[in-house]
Protein backbone atom coordinates (compact mmCIF):
# COMPACT_ATOMS: atom_id res chain seq x y z
CA UNK A 1 0.00 0.00 0.00
CA UNK A 2 1.10 3.52 -0.84
CA UNK A 3 1.45 6.26 1.65
CA UNK A 4 -0.09 9.33 -0.16
CA UNK A 5 0.65 11.46 2.38
CA UNK A 6 4.80 11.39 1.76
CA UNK A 7 5.28 13.76 -1.86
CA UNK A 8 3.46 16.01 -3.85
CA UNK A 9 -0.12 16.24 -3.17
CA UNK A 10 -0.36 17.34 -7.07
CA UNK A 11 1.03 14.36 -8.09
CA UNK A 12 -0.70 11.89 -6.44
CA UNK A 13 -3.99 13.39 -7.67
CA UNK A 14 -3.15 13.53 -10.90
CA UNK A 15 -2.21 10.14 -11.16
CA UNK A 16 -5.29 9.26 -10.02
CA UNK A 17 -7.33 11.56 -12.30
CA UNK A 18 -5.67 10.50 -15.36
CA UNK A 19 -6.93 7.02 -15.96
CA UNK A 20 -10.61 8.35 -15.04
CA UNK A 21 -9.99 11.12 -17.15
CA UNK A 22 -8.81 8.87 -20.09
CA UNK A 23 -11.72 6.26 -19.52
CA UNK A 24 -14.04 8.90 -19.90
CA UNK A 25 -12.66 10.46 -22.79
CA UNK A 26 -12.51 6.95 -24.98
CA UNK A 27 -15.97 6.37 -23.72
CA UNK A 28 -17.25 9.60 -25.54
CA UNK A 29 -14.91 8.79 -28.25
CA UNK A 30 -16.54 5.34 -29.09
CA UNK A 31 -20.23 6.76 -29.14
CA UNK A 32 -19.12 9.27 -31.23
CA UNK A 33 -17.45 6.88 -33.89
CA UNK A 34 -20.47 4.97 -33.38
CA UNK A 35 -22.71 8.19 -34.47
CA UNK A 36 -20.52 8.67 -37.30
CA UNK A 37 -21.19 5.49 -38.59
CA UNK A 38 -24.42 4.47 -38.17
CA UNK A 39 -25.56 8.37 -39.21
CA UNK A 40 -25.44 6.46 -42.76
CA UNK A 41 -28.50 4.42 -41.37
CA UNK A 42 -30.73 6.82 -40.81
CA UNK A 43 -32.59 9.12 -38.08
CA UNK A 44 -34.08 6.53 -36.61
CA UNK A 45 -30.68 4.64 -36.12
CA UNK A 46 -28.94 7.78 -34.76
CA UNK A 47 -31.31 8.21 -32.22
CA UNK A 48 -31.02 4.86 -31.14
CA UNK A 49 -27.60 5.10 -30.69
CA UNK A 50 -27.75 8.43 -28.95
CA UNK A 51 -30.22 7.21 -26.36
CA UNK A 52 -27.85 4.49 -26.02
CA UNK A 53 -25.01 6.75 -25.18
CA UNK A 54 -27.29 8.62 -22.72
CA UNK A 55 -28.15 5.03 -20.61
CA UNK A 56 -24.08 4.60 -21.14
CA UNK A 57 -23.24 7.74 -19.12
CA UNK A 58 -25.67 7.38 -16.70
CA UNK A 59 -24.08 3.94 -15.86
CA UNK A 60 -21.09 5.42 -15.50
CA UNK A 61 -22.48 8.66 -13.53
CA UNK A 62 -23.32 5.69 -11.00
CA UNK A 63 -20.06 3.97 -10.90
CA UNK A 64 -18.25 7.03 -10.47
CA UNK A 65 -20.88 7.61 -7.36
CA UNK A 66 -19.58 4.33 -5.82
CA UNK A 67 -15.78 4.32 -7.01
CA UNK A 68 -15.49 8.04 -5.20
CA UNK A 69 -17.58 6.91 -2.04
CA UNK A 70 -15.51 3.57 -1.98
CA UNK A 71 -11.62 5.22 -2.70
CA UNK A 72 -12.89 8.03 -0.04
CA UNK A 73 -13.74 5.31 3.02
CA UNK A 74 -10.60 3.60 1.73
CA UNK A 75 -8.38 6.28 2.61
CA UNK A 76 -9.83 7.46 5.64
CA UNK A 77 -8.83 3.76 6.87
CA UNK A 78 -5.52 3.97 5.44
CA UNK A 79 -4.90 7.34 6.62
CA UNK A 80 -5.50 6.01 10.33
CA UNK A 81 -3.32 2.84 9.55
CA UNK A 82 -6.34 0.45 10.37
CA UNK A 83 -5.37 -2.28 6.90
CA UNK A 84 -8.05 -3.98 8.24
CA UNK A 85 -10.92 -1.56 7.73
CA UNK A 86 -9.35 -0.76 4.68
CA UNK A 87 -9.66 -4.54 3.25
CA UNK A 88 -13.29 -4.55 4.31
CA UNK A 89 -14.44 -1.46 2.58
CA UNK A 90 -12.57 -2.69 -0.29
CA UNK A 91 -14.39 -6.17 -0.23
CA UNK A 92 -17.91 -4.63 0.51
CA UNK A 93 -17.41 -2.55 -2.24
CA UNK A 94 -16.44 -5.20 -4.91
CA UNK A 95 -19.96 -7.07 -3.73
CA UNK A 96 -21.62 -3.43 -4.17
CA UNK A 97 -20.36 -3.34 -7.66
CA UNK A 98 -21.19 -6.81 -8.20
CA UNK A 99 -24.60 -6.58 -7.12
CA UNK A 100 -25.50 -3.60 -9.45
CA UNK A 101 -24.04 -5.04 -12.27
CA UNK A 102 -26.64 -8.04 -12.00
CA UNK A 103 -29.52 -5.48 -11.42
CA UNK A 104 -28.36 -3.67 -14.67
CA UNK A 105 -27.88 -6.73 -16.51
CA UNK A 106 -31.39 -8.03 -16.08
CA UNK A 107 -32.57 -4.70 -15.96
CA UNK A 108 -30.79 -4.80 -19.53
CA UNK A 109 -32.25 -7.91 -20.65
CA UNK A 110 -35.96 -7.64 -19.04
CA UNK A 111 -36.71 -3.82 -20.13
CA UNK A 112 -35.16 -3.99 -23.65
CA UNK A 113 -38.06 -5.42 -25.77
CA UNK A 114 -40.29 -2.70 -24.11
CA UNK A 115 -37.85 -0.24 -24.32
CA UNK A 116 -36.66 -0.90 -28.19
CA UNK A 117 -40.75 -1.33 -28.86
CA UNK A 118 -41.23 2.22 -27.60
CA UNK A 119 -38.31 3.99 -29.36
CA UNK A 120 -40.00 4.63 -32.77
CA UNK A 121 -43.23 5.80 -31.23
CA UNK A 122 -41.05 8.45 -29.23
CA UNK A 123 -39.26 9.06 -32.61
CA UNK A 124 -42.23 9.76 -34.72
CA UNK A 125 -43.03 12.22 -32.16
CA UNK A 126 -39.98 13.92 -31.74
CA UNK A 127 -39.87 14.32 -36.19
CA UNK A 128 -43.34 15.84 -36.38
CA UNK A 129 -42.65 18.17 -33.63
Amino acid sequence: MKDLTIGSPTKAILAMAIPVAAGMIFQTLYLLVDLYFVAALGEDSVAGVGTAGTLLFMIMALTQVLGVSAVALISQAVGRKDQEHANLVFNQSLVLSAVCAVITLLGGYLLAESYLAALPQTMRHCVKA
